[in-house]
């Protein structure tokens, strides 16, 4: 179920937030057993056979944590081993069995073995956030959770289920136990989510429109330079208005349960370089990588070969996290012999502030080439076309895109930048123009309700992973 479908705008948020603030059972208990209940449901509705998984997984990790915590010495790390094997099997299996059996077939080409295994949504963000919770419980920087419901809430809590961010166990921990709604925290989180659906429908799908015209006419034929840089910029913008937006989302919903999660975006686009942009850049994921892999191996605190392997690890790891295809290990990698690049050559600090900006935009649209495309051949053959290697400078069908999705682009450029919070928080900060805002964002949620009745299904990009 799509957070931008009429179903779930019409019917299953309306009853689950009238069932949630009832006012015949408003306990704590009931509250969360309630959430828990149509968080199920919720994953059930599009993968009714893969609940088991995360059923599975909610009472493994429940009776090893109990088990993890009375234990110590080597048997606490068996059992963390025990953990990690554990879940990491199920996401292997359902996400990387495919993957490996056909990279193997390309080496050995005698093999006829092959599965083809559906892929459960959201496991890669619901592993990361049990994993969070058995590493936590391990270190003892958090106490094992004692009611095997509330464990069963904090994994499968459909406002981040299936896209993130991926929340900490320690930081909703005491919420789950006692947490206080409010009107306030209430209208705070609706207009995070209108903002969030606003971002996908009026400004996503459209960018998405026109990136993936783009890629799809660039297996056929030459593009100009001009219009490749048009593709990857639009599908640059589609990919943060989407992500973002369903982030937007999800917190804006997680605060109407009385739930605060952390930020997962600050503007990205704004970074004077790639180091910052992953500082700005699905947050929950790499503050993961960092605490959970990068730290554990050693950080920056070993010799410095250490150091390049340490981060090697943790962008091969990132890359394969996205996907299972060589384009997505590729953009990793990418990614790591930048950072290595920052690291090693102070001048990149000095650079003028445009010229920051400019260096790390471009990058990232290259990175973002490698994530988009389907091959790596493909991948390399938009890049020449982008850096002016094939094809001409400028065409009729960039200037056709242009004429017609270029005040788009501006739109979306500016929305990516802060500006627009700058003038939210200027309105909500004066009382003449309170009524105003309000005003604004009806109009915006009515807008974006009428989109998503006339739209087709467009799942969020995020969802694959």
């Amino acid at each position: 179920m799509v957070f931008s479908s009429t179903i779930f705008l019409f019917l299953f948020l309306p009853c689950t937030l009238i069932g949630y603030y009832n006012p015949i059972f408003k306990g704590r208990k009931f509250r969360n057993y309630f959430l828990l209940l149509v968080s199920i449901l919720f994953y059930a509705w599009g993968e009714p056979k893969f609940v088991f998984v995360i059923l599975l997984s909610i009472l493994v990790n429940y009776v090893i944590g109990i088990i993890m915590d009375k234990s110590e010495g080597c048997m606490r790390k068996l059992w963390l081993v025990v953990a990690t094997i554990y879940n990491l099997s199920f996401l292997f299996v359902y996400k990387y069995l495919g993957f490996t059996l056909d990279n193997l077939k390309f080496l050995f080409p005698g093999s006829s073995i092959s599965v083809d295994i559906v892929l459960p949504i959201g496991i890669s963000f619901f592993t990361f956030q049990i994993l969070s919770y058995i590493f936590d419980v391990y270190k003892r920087e958090v106490p094992y959770q004692k009611n095997i419901f509330n464990l069963g809430l904090y994994i499968s809590m459909f406002p981040q289920l299936i896209a993130g961010p991926i929340v900490r166990y320690g930081d909703v921990a005491d919420e789950i136990e006692e947490r206080s709604e409010s009107f306030d925290e209430f209208s705070e989180g609706t207009v995070r989510f209108i903002m969030g659906l606003s971002k996908k429908v009026l400004l996503s799908n459209y960018l998405g429109v026109m990136a993936d015209n783009i890629f799809l006419l660039a297996k056929s034929e030459s593009l100009s330079m001009v219009l490749a840089w048009i593709g990857i910029i639009a599908y640059a913008l589609q990919i943060y208005f989407d992500f973002s937006g369903y982030s937007d989302m999800a917190i804006g919903m997680g605060r109407m349960f009385g739930f605060h999660f952390l930020e997962n975006f600050n503007y990205p686009y704004i970074a004077k370089n790639i180091t910052d942009f992953w500082r700005r850049w699905h947050i929950s994921l790499s503050t993961w990588f960092r605490d959970y892999v990068y730290i554990p191996l050693g950080g920056n605190r070993v010799a410095k070969h250490r150091h390049i392997l340490n981060i090697l690890c943790v962008w091969s790891l990132t890359g394969l996290w996205h996907g299972a295809n060589w384009t997505f290990i590729l953009w990793g990698l990418l990614y790591f012999v930048l950072l290595i690049f920052e690291k090693f050559t102070p001048a990149i600090k000095k650079l003028p502030t445009w010229a920051a900006h400019l260096y790390t935009l471009f990058f990232v649209c290259i990175a973002w080439v490698f994530f988009r495309a389907e091959s790596i051949t493909l991948a390399v053959e938009y890049i020449s076309y982008m850096l002016g290697m094939s094809g001409s400078l400028v065409g009729p069908s960039a200037m056709a895109y242009l004429q017609e999705g270029g005040v788009l682009l501006v739109i979306a450029m500016l929305c990516a930048t802060p500006l627009y919070h700058k003038i939210t928080a200027y309105m909500e900060s004066r009382d003449t123009t309170h009524w105003g805002y309000v005003a604004v964002v009806a109009s915006i949620f009515i807008f974006a309700v009428l989109i998503c009745i006339k739209a087709t299904y467009n799942p969020f990009i995020y969802f694959n992973f």
